[in-house]
């Protein structure tokens, strides 16, 4: 944004002046904010750092040490440079005692060996200045009005980063509170080079505030979120190259400029207005149903609002039996840029065959995709009695539709590798029993006594679970089989059965977390449960949550940080061994192959390090759940 030193001495009014560099030359490249005229020797105090100033030497000390301490003051304030004109106080030369001092603290000192009018050159400098910082505001205003038309339009986090990386030049990595990669653009480097080791790199990076830059790593950082709760951090390298000054340099490396500063923190606005505001290209009855099941789940809107609305549809759910109903594909979506379309493009495909499905089985329903990866169902039963029984010919009818992509006739070809895939219908307990096996604060509360006794009793038989599998296609291979070795396709997940629309969002949460514990599980189950979903399930639902992961960084961020500065050790490693050896010692040094003192001596830099007690059980307890919450959030 500003002028160097090096540019100002090339300009013609100073060049009249015939300037000589006589000490400093390695700091010729210092930014020159603001040019002032100075002829008194105390002038450091009216200094605020970046001038270059300007004098004849009248009233500067005549003892050496005054020359030292002026010329100290000014470096300690931090001037640009000093420029003195000959033949008023000094004639041949400036003395030798301010050339060593001012060579010793690295400042920048020009001779005029010809009598030079300073007005010019203030003139000429402050001309350049103001041009600088004309061009800096059009560049911000074209930053705000980019972001503008990003969050108007709609854009996903990847055009955000890449417009980011695009207006400044340098590579920009979005993060989660874990560190893990959301987004990155490398702005023409190479990516794996960027990102080898991002996890370690990114716990070294520690600015102060909530937008800052590191010079020691060269990363401007802001962090991203709304409402009050931050779920990630959006980093830019600057300089664009990485190459940012040793601890050993003298010259300590500029902060950026204020127009990167900008970037980054409207960046960060556009990716938390992004995630609040998911654009849908669906029909409007459809984003009805979607505003509908959205509300019943975040309690956004009163549940007589939603049931009146719904009803305007011609979806009654009043005095009705409500079934919550989630349909995901069990694999994961294709990752990358076109990646990111084709799972969107196959999430629009899965709405509609749900869609299909119910008017062939004539169920009403509000249906809609609820997030990037599941479609959700609310079912309206009038009898209660028939919930399986339209379970089963919703079931059904999704693999009719999928398997005949909704033409009514047999796939062949390259229709059925793109639309045959196996359906699971996973069924929890319902009603009565399903009440009574809680899962957090969606389910309710566990029975006890007979009540809980029958339950367990008569789950298995008085339960009719359903499963429907679309079967082997084109020479007998299923192509729809995980890559764990664990059954592909798609799951269908039923929640319990509800009376009121008040405790419909149980229904449809339980639903959704059914699903995703069975898309987990490698078991080859037809039926998944509640009692299937333990701990590492539970936290791998909630992976995505930022409390998990502040939970994590609060419990094991301090060890992280030491394993990154010494990868040799990885002290986790060790942690974890004698946490999953039931904090025996002996069996966690023979699991981490280790000597007992070693182990030892290991578990006591970890307690020193975590400033824990590792022979306390809740301790252990709440390290063993942080441990496990990491190994969620580290695994898609």
């Amino acid at each position: 944004m500003f002028p160097t030193v090096r540019e100002v001495l090339a300009l013609d009014p100073v060049r009249h002046g015939a300037p000589r560099i006589v000490a400093g030359d390695a700091g010729l490249d210092r930014p020159v904010r603001w040019v002032h005229v100075a002829e008194v020797p105390d002038i450091a105090t009216l200094l605020g750092g970046g001038e270059l100033v300007l004098t004849t030497g009248i009233g500067l000390p005549g003892d050496d040490a005054g020359l030292r301490a002026f010329i100290g003051d000014l470096a300690d304030v931090g001037v640009s440079g000093l420029v003195v004109e000959l033949g008023r106080r000094y004639v041949s030369g400036v003395p030798r005692v301010m050339v060593a001092a001012a060579e010793r603290r690295g400042l920048p000192l020009v001779e005029l060996r010809r009598a030079t009018p300073f007005v010019p050159i203030t003139e000429a400098v402050h001309a350049l200045i103001i041009d600088a910082q004309l061009t800096e505001l059009r560049a911000t205003e074209e930053i705000h009005q980019r972001f503008n038309d990003l969050s108007v339009e709609g854009a996903d986090a990847a055009e955000v980063i890449r417009q980011t990386a695009g207006l400044s030049g340098c590579p920009v990595v979005l993060e989660n509170l874990s560190r893990q990669v959301l987004g990155c653009d490398p702005a023409g480097e190479s990516a794996e080079m960027l990102l080898d080791g991002w996890e370690q790199h990114s716990r070294r990076i520690r600015p102060v505030g909530r937008t800052a830059y590191d010079p020691d790593s060269g990363w401007l950082v802001t962090a991203v979120g709304a409402r009050g709760q931050d779920w990630g951090r959006l980093l830019l390298r600057w300089p664009a190259s990485g190459d940012v000054p040793s601890a050993q340099a003298t010259e300590p490396i500029a902060g950026p400029p204020t127009r990167l500063t900008i970037l980054i923190e409207r960046a960060a606005s556009a990716l938390a207005l992004g995630r609040l505001v998911r654009r849908d290209d669906e029909g409007l009855e459809r984003q009805i149903h979607r505003t509908l099941l959205t509300a019943l789940l975040d309690h956004s809107r009163p549940v007589d609002e939603v049931a009146l609305r719904a009803k305007a549809l011609g979806v009654v759910l009043d005095r009705r039996h409500l079934v919550g109903v989630m349909v995901r594909h069990r694999g994961e979506d294709p990752v990358g840029e076109s990646g990111a379309d084709a799972g969107q493009a196959r999430l629009r495909d899965l709405s509609e065959a749900v869609g299909q499905a119910l008017r062939e089985a004539k169920l009403t329903a509000l249906t809609s995709a609820v997030d990037d990866h599941s479609v959700g169902v609310l079912l309206a039963l009038t009898d209660p009695a028939a919930e399986d029984r339209a379970l089963s010919a919703f079931a059904s009818a999704l693999r009719r539709v999928r398997l005949d992509g909704g033409t009514g006739r047999a796939p062949s070809g390259a229709e059925t590798s793109r639309a045959a895939f196996g359906v699971e219908a996973v069924r929890s307990t319902s009603g009565a029993e399903a009440s009574r096996s809680g899962f957090g604060a969606e389910a309710s509360r566990a029975s006890s006594g007979a009540e809980a006794s029958r339950s367990a009793r008569g789950a298995e038989a008085s339960r009719s679970a359903f499963s429907a599998d679309a079967g082997r296609v084109a020479g007998g291979a299923d192509p729809f089989r995980g890559a764990g070795g664990g059954p592909g396709g798609v799951i269908v997940a039923a929640g319990s059965g509800v009376s009121n629309l008040r405790e419909a969002r149980r229904s449809l949460v339980e639903a959704r977390q059914i699903a995703e514990a069975a898309r987990r599980d490698r078991r080859d189950l037809p039926i998944f449960r509640l009692p299937h979903v333990g701990l590492a399930g539970l936290l791998h639902l909630l992976r995505d949550e930022p409390r998990l992961q502040t939970f994590v960084e609060r419990e094991l961020g301090a060890l992280l940080e030491y394993d990154a500065r010494h990868p040799r050790e990885q002290l986790l490693d060790t942690l974890r061994a004698y946490l999953e050896q039931g904090r025996n010692k002996t069996a966690g040094a023979a699991a981490a192959h280790l000597s007992r003192p070693a182990f030892y001596e290991r578990l006591a830099r970890i307690a020193r390090i975590l400033d824990v007690d590792l022979d306390s059980v809740e301790a252990s307890l709440s390290l063993h759940v942080a441990l496990l919450a990491l190994e969620a959030v580290r695994t898609p």
